[in-house]
């Protein structure tokens, strides 16, 4: 018998080689090819048979004997198991969400590279720490009631000073909802806008979570260019002339990083003033930009037509997963009996723990502190891409290498990830038929001192695609 049991290896499948490997076995063993009490082969063995790595064939085998397919006998070697589980369906195995064409991005902790998380080692732990205890000792003290759907008083009015100070925005508490995230924020405002059936406007390239997330409540997302002044707003007029809605990140564009103009923005709030139609703003690191003064919140502009989207996952911590919206004071009821319904405010210790970092003044100092060296980060990568003779566009917080036309940007994110690093590809960005090839790199969290190396390890992930 063949010491592969038939085994077909494809290096370009998402599953990944060792489960390959035990599904080999597990239908060899289940179809009679290998009877039961059948030694298999060693590690070494079928990896060299397999052409792949000793460990894997290992992590293959303890898949198989979880599974009670196979019994290990130490030195006496693997056997097939003389009654194997019943036949039943196979469970689905949980896998890393694959939002990017395929591309893993889910990880236990940030790699290099990895766009829209926030540097750890600049984050003031202890002092976090200190006001979690404390939030958690005072929300344990509190009488027992149900909490505000909308979420806790202090939070809101803490969010609405901190956009009057740094994004211009002015609003009043009651406009200020907390949600669990970006996502929880476009969810709900969709249920209160009834827009179901209608056009959306949205950013060619734009962030494929929120297309997806348009069409899942059945609106149809309508890609419009976006240049080096943000979304074309003639040519949004030009493709869907009746959208009811346009989702925008004017404050730092994603992905290119590029700030809205004054004159789209005007352009794009005439637009909304037109109709019946709303401007959602995503404040995609809005208050981080690294070249210049941060643009005012679009929201500031306008008070009765942009609904403003802002998140704490890019400033504190992803796992806080909190977010905000900030809606025309028209909305606030409908808003009120759509999270009082489906979408109430994250648990109310976190938000009073948000709450204190905001209202003692840690998180502007937290801000300053991050834009510093941020700005240092990317400049490092800069500078290193430009030695390795890689090109690089700018884009804010992450740095854009472009591939030649027809590369398989996705195919080399994955390889990247291979090698410990986490840049994104361009390519899933766009909707449209015509795409552009590249990798996203985001500079949070690289360190100066190891930028080159860093480099290099991804100019090696290129070389081996081109070799």
């Amino acid at each position: 018998m063949d010491a592969s049991f038939g085994i077909r290896i494809d290096r370009g499948a998402r599953l990944s080689l060792s489960a390959q490997i035990a599904d080999g076995i597990r239908d060899a063993i289940r179809d009679g090819r290998l009877a039961p009490g059948t030694r298999l082969p060693s590690w070494n063995d079928l990896a060299a048979q397999l052409g792949v790595a000793r460990g894997t064939v290992r992590m293959a085998y303890e898949e198989l004997a979880d599974g009670q397919f196979v019994v290990p006998s130490g030195a006496a070697g693997t056997r097939v198991a003389r009654r194997v589980p019943a036949s039943r369906p196979e469970p689905e195995p949980i896998r890393t969400r694959a939002p990017f064409g395929g591309y893993p991005v889910g990880h236990t902790s940030a790699l290099p590279f990895q766009v829209g998380v926030p540097s750890a080692d600049l984050f003031p732990a202890a002092l976090w720490s200190r006001l979690l205890g404390q939030a958690a000792r005072e929300t344990a003290a509190a009488p027992a009631d149900y909490p505000d759907p909308r979420g806790e008083p202090n939070l809101r009015a803490g969010i609405a000073g901190y956009l009057a100070v740094a994004r211009g925005l002015a609003c009043h508490p009651s406009q200020v909802f907390i949600t669990h995230g970006y996502a929880g924020a476009l969810s709900a405002i969709l249920r209160v806008l009834r827009v179901q059936g209608a056009d959306a406007w949205f950013e060619e390239p734009g962030y494929p979570f929120a297309r997806t997330a348009l069409g899942w409540a059945g609106v149809r997302p309508v890609p419009v260019p976006v240049d080096a002044e943000g979304m074309d707003v003639a040519a949004g007029r030009a493709l869907a002339p009746h959208a009811a809605i346009a989702l925008v990140t004017p404050g730092q564009q994603a992905p290119t990083g590029a700030a809205m103009s004054l004159e789209r923005r005007l352009a794009l709030l005439e637009w909304a003033h037109g109709g019946e139609r709303w401007i959602i703003e995503d404040d995609y690191l809005g208050e981080l930009q690294l070249t210049r003064r941060a643009a005012p919140a679009l929201a500031s502009m306008d008070k009765h037509r942009v609904i403003h989207i802002g998140t704490f996952s890019k400033t504190i911590a992803p796992g806080l997963r909190m977010g905000y919206l900030v809606v025309p004071a028209a909305l606030t009821a409908a808003l009120h009996e759509v999270v009082g319904t489906l979408e109430p405010a994250p648990p109310p210790v976190m938000q009073h723990a948000v709450a204190a970092f905001i209202q003692q003044g840690h998180y502007l100092r937290h801000l300053r502190r991050m834009k510093r060296a941020y700005a240092s980060r990317r400049d490092a990568v800069a500078a290193a891409l430009t030695r390795a003779g890689l090109a690089w566009e700018g884009g804010g917080l992450s740095l854009c290498v472009p591939l030649p036309a027809g590369s398989n940007d996705v195919a080399l994110a994955r390889a990247a990830h291979a090698a410990e690093l986490a840049p994104v590809p361009l390519s899933p960005w766009f909707a449209g038929p015509e795409k552009r090839a590249g990798l996203l790199l985001g500079v949070t969290n690289a360190d100066p001192e190891q930028a080159d190396h860093l480099v290099e390890r991804l100019a090696a992930v290129l070389r081996g695609a081109t070799g």
